[in-house]
């Protein structure tokens, strides 16, 4: 009998050029392919002929597919033998629900991988010339969410107080309480700021402003979900010609 497989594959933020290659091999052994709705399209091209490929799409204020019922099928395919890849953008590790697969996988006794991708957190700033760690500037990056199912948020002050980039992801519906937050809690309001749309691809748009100003940079834009936040010192060394002109090139 078949013995199943899961594998859980980080797409990237968006260009499917930062694709691996390892993630390109799982595609290509899979017999179903389950992808969230950030996934780019091209790259789906990687999964083998004949495999099928369905959408559990997952997306804030839009009709989603419940998590509970993608674990009850990755168990139930893997079960019956099929090599299944499931496909989420970004990291799947990296505010991806990952983890919560992998450990609903391991009860199941189902063998399940996990292929790395590179997280938006990252790839999305460096598209915009922006460097998450730079010496001098920032000796470290904090990623935070801005959503979160019960509500709750960051510990702003610690985050203010830590000299650390601060990358939010999911946090444009929230913008005004992120920013009320972290000047409540000292940061001074000239600290420089940036959103990103649709980092890595020939849709992205960005704004670089500073704090204070960020929520009407964000309006005036109308820039929206998905982006990603990035406040701190290293927003001021952002190419804003070379992110623009990556835009244009990337897939």
């Amino acid at each position: 009998m078949k013995r199943g497989k899961v594998y859980l594959i980080g797409a990237g933020p968006g260009d499917p050029e930062l694709v691996t290659l390892k993630a390109v091999r799982a595609l290509g052994a899979a017999d179903i392919v389950l992808h969230d709705d950030l996934v780019n399209p091209a790259i789906l091209a990687h999964a083998r002929p004949g495999a099928r490929i369905v959408s559990v799409g997952k997306r804030g204020g839009c009709r989603s597919t419940p998590q509970a019922f993608i674990e009850r099928l990755m168990v139930r395919l893997a079960r019956r033998g099929s090599v299944v890849a499931r496909l989420k953008g970004g990291d799947p590790f990296v505010f991806g629900r990952g983890g919560e697969e992998l450990a609903r996988l391991r009860a199941a006794g189902v063998e399940c991988e996990v292929v790395s991708g590179v997280t938006a957190g990252i790839g999305v700033p460096a598209a915009a010339g922006i460097p998450v760690t730079h010496r001098g500037l920032a000796r470290g990056v904090a990623f935070v969410t801005g959503h979160t199912c019960e509500g709750a948020a960051p510990d702003w002050s610690a985050l203010a107080r830590s000299g650390l980039t601060i990358v939010v992801y999911m946090g444009i519906a929230t913008l005004g309480e992120i920013v009320a937050g972290l000047r409540a809690s000292g940061m001074a309001s000239d600290t420089p700021a940036a959103a990103i749309q649709h980092g890595t691809t020939s849709r992205q748009q960005q704004v670089i402003t500073t704090l204070a100003d960020l929520p009407a940079a964000v309006a005036a834009a109308e820039l929206a979900s998905p982006a990603i936040l990035v406040i701190g010192e290293v927003v001021g060394l952002a190419d804003l010609a070379g992110a623009a002109a990556a835009g244009r090139a990337a897939a």
